[in-house]
């Protein structure tokens, strides 16, 4: 499903210069602000990627992950920042030894926006036509329940076999509970448990939440959120100067010092599963050699692509720090230009041309990096930019290409490597076996153990290049607190946000 490519423009830093500076901002979400927080305020967010629609059961896109999910809608477990699986609208759960039954007890007292009482039968419900649907978004994550029933408070999933993927899909769109039978129109409005409700959506320029006042759990410490989306940097910088938004996400860690330097904003960068992806079409040509796209692999300097965004750090394979399975890859495929030019001519290149297929919204110094790299091996690159819809056509559905950059942003997406259909092009039945050996673990160091197992072999491979694994960068007020630093182009849990009067 296109859903695992979670492509977010709004992730990636908009310069549009190459600039060699290192990130100054802090590294944790600290805030100047002193006094009590305002239970009335209202906090104004710059994002840049908006959604199409507000429908999250079908409509594709991290866009309506980062501001929906935790805010309106929530599952029976949730994830934190730092990823790990918590309890939401479950109260508690267990899992049983052999891995086959998930029993869930459903808090009481909870509602939904429109006031309606939260049963247990809208559990059953919405998990089971999430399974049932294919049109709805990662249907196929449940597709290993095989019953899914309610006794009193007790929600019971039973598994035709052992899932270790199951607990993690709950916390996304697979495990959001919907009314049943509910008439809201989801493209333009939403009914959620969240501690916010949708109050309207200024197509083309922002989203506004308001506090939910019936909120089963700690009501919300502002009284709206307003997602002001600024495609522009230096837009947004402008408008934070003139006090008209009170957090900057997806910003440019190279203008740290400008947005710091009247003392009403710190930068803030935190660890993200972003994943500057440049695959490799591997269906014919050059790029079907291994060693044509390990001597791309090689010809590429990743530190410079680390110190051109200011922020992140390099990565040499599939998997970032913060998934379960990573290791450090840095070894399979070192900075060595000498070493990819002997690849090339191995193969039988002198002088090789390629095309590289990249969504305009990008910033150019991404492709002006790798342009400049393969130059230098014998590589001529030329760049096809092009407008978001034509990159799903030619890219995505009818994977034409030779190579693309992507930053994928969600967590815990290795499944891409263990599918011979995704756009990666990528087909090895081991990758695949052991792939599904880890979905069957009952353990969880086994299963992280058997996806690290398959990460390197798709390294080796040299399946893509990972140009960087990003950081979240956000330039946060001074008079606000309880911002999200980790993670935030995927999700951003405002439950803690406040800002202090004044």
């Amino acid at each position: 499903m296109f859903r695992r490519t979670a492509l977010a423009a709004s992730a990636l830093l908009a310069a549009s210069a190459l600039v060699l500076t290192a990130c100054t901002g802090s590294t944790d979400p600290a805030s100047t602000a002193t006094g009590a927080p305002d239970a009335d305020a209202s906090v104004a967010i710059r994002l840049v990627l908006e959604p199409g629609n507000l429908d999250i059961r079908q409509t594709a896109g991290a866009a309506l992950d980062q501001i929906l999910i935790d805010n309106v809608y929530q599952g029976l477990v949730g994830r934190t920042p730092e990823q790990d699986i918590v309890p939401v609208l479950a109260e508690d759960y267990e899992v049983s030894a052999d891995g086959l039954t998930y029993t869930f007890t459903l808090r009481e007292g909870v509602t939904f926006g429109d006031g309606q009482s939260l049963t247990p039968q809208d559990v059953v419900w919405s998990l089971t036509t999430r399974r049932d649907t294919p049109e709805w978004a990662d249907s196929a994550r449940l597709a290993n329940i095989a019953s899914i029933t309610a006794e009193g408070q007790d929600i019971t999933l039973t598994l035709s076999e052992p899932d270790s993927s199951l607990l993690w899909n709950l916390t996304g769109r697979a495990g959001l509970i919907l009314k049943e039978g509910d008439t809201v129109d989801y493209a333009t409005a939403a009914n959620g448990t969240g501690p916010f409700l949708l109050d309207s959506w200024r197509q083309g320029d922002s989203i506004t939440f308001v506090r939910n006042d019936a909120y089963w759990g700690e009501k919300a410490k502002v009284a709206e959120v307003v997602f002001d989306y600024i495609t522009e940097t230096q837009a947004a910088l402008n408008a934070a100067s003139a006090g008209e938004v009170d957090v900057v996400t997806g910003f440019d860690a190279n203008l740290t010092d400008q947005i710091e330097a009247d003392g009403a904003f710190t930068v803030v960068t935190g660890p993200s599963t972003d994943k500057g992806t440049l695959a490799m079409n591997q269906t014919a040509g050059p790029l079907a050699d291994p060693r044509v796209r390990q001597a791309i692999r090689q010809a590429i300097d990743h530190d410079a692509f680390v110190a051109a965004l200011g922020a992140g750090q390099t990565m040499y394979g599939p998997i970032p720090e913060l998934d379960p399975g990573y290791e450090d890859l840095s070894d399979v495929a070192p900075y060595d230009p000498d070493a990819a030019r002997e690849l090339l001519a191995d193969a039988g290149y002198s002088d090789l041309e390629l095309e590289l297929t990249i969504y305009n919204g990008y910033p150019t110094l991404i492709p002006q990096l790798l342009v400049s790299d393969l130059r230098e091996v014998g590589i001529t690159l030329t760049v096809n930019s092009v407008d978001f819809p034509t990159w799903i056509n030619d890219v995505y559905v009818n994977q034409d290409y030779d190579l693309s950059f992507v930053l994928h942003t969600e967590a815990r997406d290795f499944e891409n490597w263990a599918n011979p259909d995704y756009y990666f092009t990528y087909d090895n039945p081991e990758v695949q076996k052991l792939y599904q050996e880890s979905l069957a673990a009952t353990d969880e160091t086994e299963a992280a153990a058997l996806l690290a197992q398959a990460a390197r072999i798709v390294s080796e491979d040299a399946a893509a290049d990972w140009l960087y694994n990003g950081a979240s960068v956000v330039a946060v007020g001074t008079n606000v607190t309880g911002m999200p630093s980790i993670n935030v182009n995927e999700r951003l849990n405002l439950a803690d946000l406040a800002k202090v009067a004044g």
